[in-house]
């Protein structure tokens, strides 16, 4: 029998290298902040960007022949990347899960929103920000909760050795620390 209809492995080891699943569940955890920075964003383009654009094209409409007035061609497009952005925001929104990561403030286990400093095999350190991921910013050394390294150090704690599965090789890291942001005072009722 063919070998790609089996599920067997050549390699009893392989069952030990695989990443922890994906939960299942559809939800879109993210920050209060990432949240915030979403919401600013599909307030902008509905109440600022928008109505811009369907000036323009309206203005473009009303001097006569659309189909080589290049203010309402491209006008007419823009129109459409900005319904196009509005209709993701808005569905991105609906399943969001915002998990506060201040409620870990103290804790030396790894949830969302953790900042974690990890050492490689090489003893390089790295520092990461346990992100959503709709505002995980690589630059800014934050990754998504479902990378292969948020996975891989997810309820790990301090001095835990874990394996990090990558392309082509495993490595294995070391926890270093873990912090969260401090607790904010709730504002006072009016």
């Amino acid at each position: 029998m063919n070998k790609a209809f089996t599920k067997e492995s050549d390699n009893a080891d392989d069952d030990d290298l695989q990443l922890p699943p994906i939960p299942v569940g559809g939800k879109n955890y993210m920050t209060p902040q990432g949240y915030a920075a979403l919401r600013g964003e599909l307030l902008d383009l509905i109440d600022v960007e928008r109505p811009k654009i369907v000036d323009v094209v309206h203005w473009a409409a009303s001097n006569g022949d659309r189909s080589e007035n290049g203010d309402y061609i491209y006008g007419k497009k823009r129109l459409r990347e900005i319904d196009r952005r509005i209709r993701f925001l808005t569905q991105r929104m609906e399943i969001a899960e915002i998990a506060n990561p201040a409620v870990h403030h103290g804790n030396d286990q790894i949830f969302f929103g953790a900042t974690v400093t990890y050492a490689d095999e090489a003893g390089h350190e790295r520092t990461v920000t346990i992100t959503g991921i709709d505002e995980a910013n690589s630059a800014k050394g934050e990754v998504s909760w479902i990378s292969p390294i948020a996975r891989t150090l997810l309820k790990a704690r301090t001095g835990d050795l874990l394996k990090l599965i990558m392309p082509g090789k495993v490595e294995e890291i070391e926890v270093l620390s873990v912090s969260y942001p401090a607790p904010q005072p709730e504002p006072p009722a009016p």
